[in-house]
């Protein structure tokens, strides 16, 4: 391709809206540019590195056992009826009428489309097990998008299922999904953990998520250096030390206008640990108390989990709801007195002798409060946030956290959407069972973020050779020079030949515009055209390194393509 010929609009400013050097660098390097919020468009650089990313993809799904297949965008609103996340799945959902005022939503998953797409067709043991996936666009309604193409409403997305007769098919299914995601993640050059993760509104009993490591991730893992596990914070688990000490009485006293733990913990001269923080929520219309240790967060997956009810049908209570079940203001919420609600408390309270909670009195507490004797509540297992530093549940040490972006995750399933659809298959003995499914997503859009976020410098991007736009670039110092033309000429049709993916940029520009260009969309390879081009003599560097050699151009052409082999073998 001629760069003179092509359309490469890049800006010299960072985009003001641009958080992370991902969404500045592909908006100023031409790669996307946004339509409205979280709606982005893919300029041609964009479009090769997601035809390049989703090749990589295609080829791991095509080389693990998986038919590729595409269902519409637009799926009907009876099939989500079905399983019953037309009304759970949230706002996140983007809803619409037909003429005939049909409901339909735009596809934010697949689970329900491809169920009903195999329902009436795949009716026997002998069938299974089955592998299907698409490569299309995604759609939700985020709350908050942000950082350009990572959290966007419309995005590009790998979803697969499959459906087998049993458990242990699943779990076959489910390992060949693993292995075939770590050759796509690998030959993207990504650095990634896999953790364990939540399967939230998925469903199912089993999952784990695809991490791309970046400061600038969303996500946190955690994770210890003597095991191979991994977790989200939203899945770990950690060992929370009982605090036994000889029972007192359950005393009240003043704190006037302390609220917050550590405000109540430094009146008090005692620890964070040995106080209940409440969180004070609406559940499904419901008035819901949770209580955790002061010194911990809570963890509202694993209280979705509890509560088996959808994120959107949990808020904050109100002054008013707080005041009416508890007889004061927030700030003074405890377990002791609370009238008509629901009371939650996290196990680890119960193993921690002589609290201090909230009195639900105004300017009150009390001190030495103890479960089973001066309060009672639902016992839950485990609402709480682990964090670093924490002791892994499993033993294993203390944990270590990270920040990524989540590139993949896969779940299983299990019967949930089968048997909401009624998909049933007969088995050996002709007994009608639903199928056991997995479902494995691959953010494709996503994984360009995670791709920059790891390779980048102040410069601009330095992209792994698999997923570059073009795989070398040739700079013409002055296009008007007949013998630097002339070479340029013959390197770039040279290397077209060998089926190189090779740039020219053949612009009237100065160096120096073309040189920050060339830095800026992070081309791996690089071969100036210069003044030395009458002796057949050209300057070769390398984005990583950026190190100017000076070679024979034939030795440059055979240089740049075993580099290029390799890279692509590896």
């Amino acid at each position: 391709m001629r760069l003179s010929n092509y359309y490469m609009p890049t800006l010299r400013q960072d985009p003001v809206d641009a958080e992370t050097a991902s969404h500045k660098l592909l908006v100023r390097g031409a790669f996307i540019r946004q339509q409205a919020s979280g709606i982005y468009s893919f300029l041609p650089f964009g479009q090769k590195v997601l035809n390049k990313i989703e090749t990589i993809v295609r080829d791991a799904m095509d080389s693990h056992g998986a038919i590729e297949v595409s269902t519409s965008i637009l799926q009907p609103r009876q099939i989500w009826d079905k399983s019953t996340r037309w009304e759970t799945f949230g706002p996140e959902m983007f809803k619409l009428k037909d003429r005939h005022d049909r409901e339909y939503a735009l596809g934010p998953t697949a689970e329900e489309s491809f169920v009903d797409l195999i329902k009436d067709e795949l009716n026997s043991y002998k069938q299974l097990p089955l592998n299907l996936y698409q490569i299309v666009d995604k759609f939700r309604d985020e709350k908050r998008p942000r950082f350009g193409i990572n959290r966007s409403r419309d995005f590009l997305m790998k979803d697969a299922y499959t459906f087998d007769a049993d458990l242990e098919g699943l779990e076959k299914s489910y390992m060949n999904m693993w292995k075939a995601y770590e050759v796509a993640f690998d030959k993207m050059k990504l650095d990634y953990k896999i953790v364990e993760g939540d399967s939230g509104a998925m469903g199912g009993h089993k999952s784990h998520e695809f991490i791309a490591l970046s400061e600038s991730g969303e996500g946190i893992i955690l994770y210890t250096e003597n095991s191979d596990s991994a977790y989200t914070d939203e899945k770990a688990r950690s060992i929370i030390e009982p605090l036994k000490e000889d029972l007192k009485d359950l005393e009240l006293v003043e704190t006037t206008d302390k609220k917050t733990i550590e405000e109540v913990s430094t009146f008090l001269n005692t620890e964070a640990k040995r106080c209940a923080k409440a969180i004070d929520l609406i559940v499904e219309d419901e008035p819901v108390f949770v209580f955790v240790p002061g010194d911990r967060e809570l963890n509202m997956a694993k209280l979705i989990s509890y509560l088996k009810v959808p994120e959107h049908e949990i808020e904050m209570a109100d002054d008013e709801t707080i005041e009416k079940h508890t007889k004061a203001p927030a700030g003074y919420t405890g377990p002791i007195g609370i009238e008509n609600a629901r009371v939650i408390v996290d196990e680890s309270l119960t193993r921690i002798n002589n609290l201090v909670v909230g009195a639900n009195k105004p300017g009150y507490h009390y001190i030495n409060a103890n479960f089973g004797r001066d309060f009672e509540g639902e016992v839950a297992e485990d609402l709480i946030l682990a964090k670093e530093g924490d002791q892994a549940y499993d033993g294993s040490g203390l944990y270590k956290a990270a920040r990524g972006i989540e590139v993949g995750n896969i779940f299983q399933l299990g019967t949930k959407y089968s048997e909401a659809l009624e998909a049933n298959f007969l088995d050996q003995n002709g007994v009608a069972k639903p199928f056991i499914m997995g479902s494995y997503g691959i953010g494709i859009s996503r994984s360009i973020s995670a791709v920059v976020e790891q390779y980048h410098d102040d410069k601009g991007i330095i992209w792994p050779t698999s997923v570059a736009p073009f795989e070398v670039i040739i700079t013409l110092i002055k296009p008007n020079d007949e013998e630097q033309a002339n070479l340029a000429e013959k390197i770039y049709k040279e290397l077209k030949a060998k089926k190189i993916d090779v740039l020219l940029d053949d612009r009237n520009e100065r160096p120096g515009v073309k040189f920050n260009d060339r830095d800026l969309i992070g081309i791996p390879y690089r071969i100036t055209v210069g003044k030395d081009a009458v002796n057949s003599i050209i300057e070769y560097s390398t984005r990583a390194e950026m190190e100017n050699k000076n070679l024979d151009a034939d030795e440059a052409i055979k240089l740049v393509c075993e580099n290029i082999y390799k890279d692509l073998e590896d």
